[in-house]
């Protein structure tokens, strides 16, 4: 049985999706584990974390590269969209009352990371300019003592990630909102 170019190529994408998917979940869940560490041990020393600090200040492989937390908000958005392209035509398959009802709660989604990261990039970028004034530059080290002033969230950390989940949730509206496509004969 011979396959044709256009099997073998969708068999050659379905793996390198697959294999970027896995790379990008390893990186996820790595990240993550090494966040919780250092946090909990921080937590145990001063009985005080940052959200997001420990992913903020490690720059990986080496000082001067890019630092973790953008490395997990680009393998998150990444993730998702090998995910969408493996699995995103079964979305076509959901019963039309349930995918209305998805693609509301991914809407809500999608607009409250929105208003999440433009509130944090405003509120870092005015923290920003306040201690600029003062002749203080600490771009990285600025936290926002809210939900809950005992834990704090970074704001680099807080813009990125919202920035991820608007991404995500935003294309997921996509991808769950395209016309049913019909197949050709």
């Amino acid at each position: 049985m011979r396959h044709s170019s256009l099997e073998i190529d969708e068999r050659r994408s379905r793996k390198l999706l697959l294999g970027i998917f896995y790379f990008c979940a390893f990186a996820m869940a790595s990240i993550t584990a090494y966040a919780l560490y250092v946090s909990v041990g921080e937590y145990l020393k001063t009985g005080r974390v940052v959200i997001g600090e420990v992913l903020v200040n490690t720059e990986f492989p080496v000082h001067g590269f890019s630092k973790l937390v953008t490395y997990l908000m680009i393998v998150s958005v990444v993730g998702w969209y090998c995910v969408t392209k493996l699995g995103g035509e079964k979305v076509t398959d959901v019963p039309r009352t349930v995918k209305l009802i998805l693609q509301l709660v991914v809407l809500a989604i999608a607009v409250i990371a929105l208003y999440e990261f433009i509130y944090n990039f405003i509120i870092w970028s005015s923290l920003i300019t306040a201690d600029a004034m003062k002749g203080i530059l600490k771009l990285d080290a600025i936290n926002m003592p809210y939900p809950n002033p005992k834990t704090p969230w970074n704001l680099v950390f807080a813009t990125k990630m919202s920035l991820a989940a608007f991404l995500i949730s935003a294309h997921g509206f996509y991808i769950m909102s395209r016309p049913k496509k019909i197949p050709s004969e």
